[in-house]
Formats: structure tokens, C-alpha cells, sequence
């Protein structure tokens, strides 16, 4: 049966002249704002260890670290809320006015994060004032993915929509890379004194230089949803959860596996350095390599997608990481040197970045222009609230308690094989007319 009598997009698509179809400046414009905000959320977990012993001081080995990471998964729990609102103001007001607020929202939550006192300096406030920035982060990235997602697949050509969805998570790549290359330069430049006095403030004051040019950069975007709609955000959150219920469910699932797996790499950094005992630069190495490997092979992934369909590309990476990850954490635990762990960190990115770029697209092609973007928002916001900004918790949690340092390996194993299930369920969308 063909892909296009699976859906119902609930009205007839628009013709492909009304699309503006946008060139690779412009999707660089797309996607600039969005690696910019990535990067103030995921710096947080590369300086997760200095973060907990100057804003979390408790006692034990793993206690300001389980803090600090638990922190760093309140940021995911306001992406709900920005999903519902900026997601619905997109599909209400166009794309451009969500996306320059996201951009917006994010810089005061990273501001706040570079400038706040330690724990010692203002004692309770401290930690507080946190939280409340990361809250605050994670209601800008809520927003972020659906109306930049939305966009950049109504502006592509109808067989290079993967292609141009997969920009998104390549900008992702960006923002890890140049996180991990900011934290490299610090480790090799300070002393771990310094770093852990104030030197892990630097990456988070460096994004806000940039900002004004990601403002302006996004104000000169097209726009590819043409305003009018009098439906209120409520409507638009009542329309899009009843009538593709089953797409989001699925989405959710199949969100799953990818929101995990993205934090594990992230936290291979203080991984390395709380249970390997590996060198600090070599630990930020790692944030550099695997940001560079996912701009890479989100791309590849999305360009596989065009050309052989949407579905092989999510389930066969995925097969291969749920196989391979628990016998290259034992390689890496039984001989822990550079080569191992680079290793370990770049099949994870790989074989995550070409599955989610497959997930990018799918979503936006189960649903109507008028949904689309908080569609995809809840999407992304649920899935990546439920089980990427629990893993960091979860994980230095098992590690603590079990003792046991194939942890990591065990928990993406498992939540490999749900998304699995779920992403065999979802219909090829390949040669849908959105």
C-alpha cells in the first residue's frame, strides 16, 4: 500500500509552487540559532563535576555529582511547556516569531547559569538560582525543535526533505563539537584549580557574543506557514493529541531510544573522568569527536533517507548499537586508554545521529502544516523530557548503587529495543505529498 493512504494530513496538501523552497545559506540561517541554544543546554553536562562541587557541595563520591545531574534533567521538564506554547505559537503566528524567542529565552537562562555565585559565596541561592536558569533553558529547547524542524521540511525540495530535516540534528553535532573543543581548550589552558573555581563559566559566557547574530540571522529566514489560523493554543494542543494520537505515541517511543543513547554520549565525559579516571582532556576530546561524528552521519543518515526510505535507516543503526554496545563497554572497561574510549563514543554518535535523522523527518510527514509544529514539539519534548533528562539521574545512579560500571551499556541496550518496536509500527513516509 502506498505511503500516502496511510495518513491523513485532514486536508489537501499545498501546492508545491506555494512552497518557498529555501537554498543552503538560508538553511544555515535555519539552523545556527538552533546549535546555539543546544550548545548553552548540553555545556552543562560536560562541566557536570565542576557544576555539582561548586553549586551541590554533599558529601560522598557520587553525591554533588548526582545533584548536579539531577539538575541537569529539571532543564527537560519545562519541554513540554514550551513544546504546547511556542509549538502552538508557530502554528499560530509562522515559525520565524517562535524561533527568535526561543533564541531569546535560552541567552537569559545561559546568562544566569555563567554569572551565578557558587554555593559558598551565597550559600542556598545558589542552587536555586540554577535550577531556575535551567528550567528556563529547557522551555526555549521545548519550543526550539518543532518550529525549526517544521521549517526546514516545508522549504525542501519533495526528495530531499530528509536531507534538510537531518540539518537539524547535524546543528546539534555543531554544538557538541565546539562545546567539546571549548572544554578541551579550558582543560589544556587552566589548571584543575582554576577550571573548578571558575574556568567552566567560560564556555556558558562565550554563546552570549554570539547571540546577536543568531537573532539576526533568524529574522531574515523565510517563512513557510502562511499566519491566519483563529484556533487558540488549546485547540491546536486538543486537535493535534485526538486526531494522531497513535503518531505521537509512537513518536514518543521511538524518541526513546535516540534521547537516551544522546545522553549517554554526553555523559561520557564525566564518565571518563568519575569512573575511568581518564584525564580530564582526554574526557573533553571526547565531547569534540562525537559532536564532530554526529554532524557527519546525521547528515549521511539523512541523505540514506531520500534515497532508500525512511524506515531502514531508523531500525538498522539502532539494531546494531542495541548489539554491539555491551560488548565495547566491557572492551573499554577491561583496557580504558584514549583509543577505546574514542572508540566506544564514536559508534555511539554515529549509529545515534543516522536513526535520528530518519526520526526528524517522519513526524513532520505524519502531520498537517496546521499541527506540524507542535507535533512535532511534543514529540521531541516529551521524549527527550521522560528518558533523555532522566538518563544522566539514572545512570550515575545505577553506577552508584551497583557498583557496577557496565551500567551505561545495560541501560541503552533495553531502551533499544522498545524504540524498536515502535519505529517497525510507524508507516514509510518517504513519498507522502506534505
Amino acid at each position: 500500500m502506498p505511503a500516502s493512504t496511510l495518513i491523513d494530513t485532514g486536508h489537501p496538501p499545498a501546492p508545491a509552487a506555494a512552497r518557498p523552497v529555501i537554498g543552503r545559506a538560508a538553511v544555515a540561517a535555519a539552523v545556527a540559532g538552533n546549535a546555539l541554544e543546544f550548545y548553552d543546554f548540553v555545556i552543562y553536562a560536560y562541566f557536570a563535576v565542576y557544576i555539582g562541587r561548586a553549586f551541590f557541595p554533599v558529601g560522598g563520591e557520587f553525591g554533588s555529582l548526582l545533584l548536579s545531574a539531577a539538575t541537569f534533567g529539571v532543564g527537560f521538564f519545562t519541554r513540554p511547556l514550551g513544546a504546547i506554547l511556542i509549538g502552538a505559537l508557530a502554528d499560530r503566528a509562522g515559525r520565524k516569531p517562535a524561533m527568535i524567542l526561543t533564541v531569546a529565552l535560552i541567552t537569559v537562562g545561559t546568562l544566569g547559569m555563567a554569572a551565578t555565585p557558587s554555593y559558598a559565596s551565597i550559600g542556598i541561592a545558589a542552587p536555586l538560582i540554577v535550577v531556575a536558569c535551567r528550567l528556563l533553558q529547557g522551555l526555549a529547547l521545548g519550543g526550539e525543535v518543532g518550529p525549526a524542524t517544521a521549517l526546514l521540511v516545508e522549504a525542501a525540495p519533495p526528495n530531499q526533505r530528509a536531507l534538510y530535516a537531518s540539518w537539524q540534528l547535524a546543528s546539534q553535532g555543531i554544538a557538541v563539537a565546539v562545546g567539546g573543543l571549548l572544554g578541551v581548550a579550558v582543560s589544556l589552558v587552566l589548571t584543575a584549580e582554576q577550571l573548578a573555581a571558575w574556568g567552566w563559566r567560560v564556555p556558558f559566557l562565550v554563546s552570549i557574543v554570539l547571540v546577536p547574530v543568531a537573532v539576526k540571522i533568524r529574522r531574515s529566514l523565510p517563512e513557510t506557514f502562511e499566519a491566519g489560523t483563529s484556533q487558540s493554543t488549546g485547540e491546536i494542543l486538543g486537535g493535534v493529541v485526538r486526531r494522531y494520537r497513535s503518531y505521537l505515541i509512537l513518536g514518543v517511543l521511538m524518541t526513546l531510544a535516540g534521547a537516551v543513547s544522546s545522553q549517554i554520549g554526553n555523559y561520557m565525559t564525566t564518565y571518563a573522568i568519575q569512573t575511568l579516571h581518564l584525564p580530564p582532556t582526554l574526557a573533553q576530546t571526547s565531547a569534540l569527536a562525537g559532536g564532530a561524528i554526529t554532524f557527519a552521519f546525521a547528515l549521511l543518515g539523512g541523505w540514506l533517507c531520500d534515497r532508500r526510505g525512511r524506515k531502514i535507516v531508523l531500525v538498522l543503526p539502532r539494531v546494531l548499537l542495541m548489539l554491539l554496545i555491551v560488548p565495547m563497554f566491557s572492551w573499554l572497561i577491561s583496557a580504558p586508554s584514549a583509543f577505546s574510549f574514542l572508540a566506544v563514543t564514536a559508534v555511539i554518535a554515529a549509529l545515534t545521529a543516522m536513526s535520528a535523522a530518519a526520526a526528524m523527518v517522519v513526524i513532520p510527514e505524519l502531520l498537517p502544516a496546521s499541527f506540524r509544529s507542535t507535533g512535532i514539539s511534543l514529540v521531541y519534548a516529551v521524549g527527550t523530557t521522560l528518558f533523555g533528562g532522566t538518563t544522566q539521574f539514572a545512570v550515575t545512579g545505577l553506577l552508584a548503587w551497583t557498583g557496577n560500571p557496565m551500567s551505561p551499556a545495560w541501560y541503552l541496550a533495553v531502551t533499544s529495543l522498545v524504540s524498536l518496536v515502535a519505529m517497525w509500527m510507524l508507516p514509510e513516509t518517504r513519498d507522502v505529498e506534505i
